[in-house]
């Protein structure tokens, strides 16, 4: 994706002083961060770290640690395809190739208007209800090819 974003400091300083510049809820501040930008700016992460005085390696071994946070540019929205057991027998493979044509990237990959970003699961927990899309937090389950243009539509413009 070739969409980049200006850090707006002033924002970056709200989240901080929201969280009441405590080191101890850097989890939530790069929660915060990330909902506002998709993902943590490079830039973002170094105005964190004069912020908050903690040093910038210890601020990216925590967005690299956990799997939520992501350092590379993420799109408007997300579609996560479970690829769990339950949900692969079900037809999930297929699943996720129908978002790949539909939204024209592959797996891993955001789209070049920073709309979508496209990402699988191993397992997502509700397998019972499989195959499960998970878009923008909300689940839609029982999942086949043919829903996948009417959730998309959910989300698009």
């Amino acid at each position: 994706m070739s969409v980049h974003q200006i850090i707006n400091l002033d924002s970056l300083q709200e989240i901080v002083e929201r969280h009441g510049y405590n080191k101890n809820k850097l989890i939530a501040i790069l929660q915060d961060v990330q909902a506002v930008y998709h993902y943590l700016p490079a830039e973002a992460l170094k105005t964190l770290s004069k912020l908050l005085k903690i040093p910038l390696i210890d601020i990216i071994s925590v967005a690299t640690f956990y799997r939520a946070f992501s350092l590379t540019p993420k799109g408007r929205h997300t579609a996560t395809v479970c690829m769990g057991t339950a949900c692969h027998v079900r037809g999930a493979p297929k699943i996720l190739e129908e978002f790949e044509r539909q939204l024209q990237i592959k797996r891993g990959q955001t789209s070049e208007d920073g709309e979508w970003s496209l990402e699988s699961v191993a397992c997502l927990g509700c397998c019972a209800i499989g195959p499960v899309v998970v878009v923008d937090g909300d689940y839609h389950a029982h999942t086949s090819i043919r829903k996948v243009p009417t959730i998309l539509s959910k989300y698009r413009k």
